[in-house]
């Protein structure tokens, strides 16, 4: 897991071709004026999901999992907490690899605020449970960058 300001993203340039992409139209293009659903970038390489959702309590989310893309996300409007965890999973939902996740319960190890200015990425087969409510805030408008690890 990488938590930082959205303004240091370039530190992270140098650990994959894929991500180096991600990084470039992050600092390219104004995230904001993104529309809705899916932006390719590099057709399955990396793209790029816009949602409006809404954060819920952390006990009704489970830890996801996924193993061909790690997760940049980046919150544009409302605050999140996303939780991360090393250790055992305890399925809930087997892992579909056609939709690339799996639903996990297990313990929290790392809890991140997101909101405007801030990211994570979420490795690939990192345990990570995203949209949980904080500060009284529920309504959110994010974004989600998928970054195959595969060349």
């Amino acid at each position: 897991m990488i938590y930082d300001l959205l303004k240091n993203i370039e530190r992270y340039e140098g650990i994959s071709k894929n991500l180096d992409t991600a990084i470039k139209f992050i600092k390219e293009h104004d995230l904001d004026v993104l529309p809705l659903g899916r932006t390719d970038i590099d057709e399955h390489r990396v793209f790029i999901n816009v949602m409006e959702a809404i954060a819920k309590p952390e006990d009704e989310i489970y830890f996801e999992v996924h193993k061909k893309y790690m997760d940049i996300q980046i919150d544009l409007e409302g605050i999140e907490a996303i939780e991360t965890a090393v250790g055992d999973l305890e399925e809930i939902t087997p892992y579909d690899e056609g939709k690339d996740i799996g639903f996990y319960r297990t313990g929290t190890s790392a809890r991140c605020i997101m909101g405007p200015g801030r990211f994570i990425v979420c490795m690939a087969e990192e345990a990570h449970k995203p949209g949980i409510a904080c500060q009284d805030e529920r309504v959110l408008k994010k974004c989600v960058i998928k970054v195959a690890v595969e060349e």
